[in-house]
């Protein structure tokens, strides 16, 4: 009687632990020190998380960090995961592309005209559409605030266009489903914007974290790197 006792409190305990953690109102699952950027990988269904001090983090859809890597002394800003590289927006007005399998890396100074790189206004955000790479300026005007589009080859990262989105504080954004979506960490924001018709077509207020990078995997969640050390992940229906 009393070890069908003990054994029942502990299933209770264990049930009311599973409970408490499923009702967690932060969402965070996992905790990555200034996360900075964030990318779904297709292929190997994890997430790739970009730091500000150089290093990323490689993880399962549940939090598990399955691999870290430091870099380099650079101040990553955001990340897109391809088949064999990754591609990391550099603060400093620079693309970093990084072999998969070998983790070696180049750097790729942005070169063309109409955008200005400084410290009160560097790159925050990177995403990929087509064969082009749009990277984000985080300004405080938005006579500033771009997208620069930038075409990436073999020695050169050009950008060969400009496009002006109004979004003053620009801190991280995914293409998805033929719209970027756009965080703004200092208004705790989500921004839907229609690229084809040039301008948001949504704004959607988020819980008050430091958001600094969104991703969406094939399963209906969104993740966010939260620049206060986490990766905190949501259903879609739950934030859209």
């Amino acid at each position: 009687m009393k070890h069908l006792l003990i054994k029942t409190l502990g299933l209770l305990i264990s049930l009311n632990f599973f409970a408490c953690a499923d009702q967690r109102s932060d969402n965070v699952i996992a905790s990555i020190p200034e996360a900075s950027g964030i990318s779904f990988c297709e292929d190997s269904q994890t997430l790739m998380v970009a730091n500000d001090e150089g290093s990323f983090y490689e993880l399962s859809s549940r939090g598990e960090i399955l691999l870290e890597h430091k870099l380099g002394k650079y101040d990553l800003e955001g990340v897109v995961c391809e088949k064999k590289r990754l591609i990391f927006a550099v603060e400093d007005g620079a693309i970093l592309e990084v072999n998969r399998k070998t983790l070696k890396s180049k750097k790729f100074k942005l070169k063309g005209q109409d955008f200005k790189i400084s410290k009160k206004s560097g790159i925050e955000g990177i995403t990929k559409i087509d064969n082009l790479y749009y990277l984000s300026l985080q300004t405080k005007n938005k006579k500033d605030a771009k997208l620069l589009v930038v075409k990436l080859d073999k020695n050169n990262a050009k950008v060969i266009k400009t496009i002006s989105h109004g979004v003053i504080d620009s801190a991280g954004m995914q293409f998805h489903k033929k719209k970027i979506f756009i965080v703004s960490d200092k208004k705790d924001k989500l921004y839907i914007y229609n690229i084809k018709k040039n301008q948001i077509s949504k704004e959607i207020k988020l819980p008050p974290f430091a958001q600094e990078g969104v991703t969406f995997d094939n399963n209906g969640h969104i993740y966010f790197a939260d620049d206060n050390g986490a990766v905190r992940k949501y259903l879609v229906k739950d934030i859209l």
